[in-house]
């Protein structure tokens, strides 16, 4: 009975822990099922939506990579992602164009043991978008 409640218990565990997509395109050990993102979108172009994802994560962190994503035919959109470090959390922002006006951020945050840290996605969003009005 012991052993059964054990292998029960492994069970869960291996199962809670596991690997969930960035929004930046790669994979990261985190525990999966969990809303970690968040959008919003501006009438912005993707440059300047950017420049304002980068001085946000650079003034509360570090910048660790910069992305420029294509698509699986290799054709160039306008899709870009950072990667960075903010309180001692992993944070993933991905900037794209939805149409020529509208550009759409997503923000990811994660903690070292792969929980999530919607508090502090939710704080960097409405950052970029208070960087936009300045």
């Amino acid at each position: 009975m012991k052993t059964k409640f054990l292998l029960a218990i492994f069970g869960a565990a291996m199962l809670a822990a596991g690997c969930v997509n960035t929004v930046d395109g790669r994979k990261t050990a985190a525990v999966p099922f969990l809303k970690d993102e968040v959008s919003g979108r501006y009438q912005r172009p993707v440059q300047q939506v950017y420049d304002a994802a980068k001085t946000v994560i650079s003034r509360n962190g570090q910048i660790v990579a910069e992305t420029r994503l294509y698509s699986a035919t290799n054709t160039v959109q306008n899709v870009l992602a950072i990667e960075g470090r903010v309180n001692q959390r992993n944070v993933w922002v991905r900037v794209e164009a939805v149409k020529a006006d509208l550009t759409e951020i997503t923000v990811q945050a994660r903690t070292r043991g792969g929980g999530r840290d919607l508090e502090l996605t939710h704080e960097l969003e409405k950052e970029v978008a208070l960087e936009l009005v300045r």
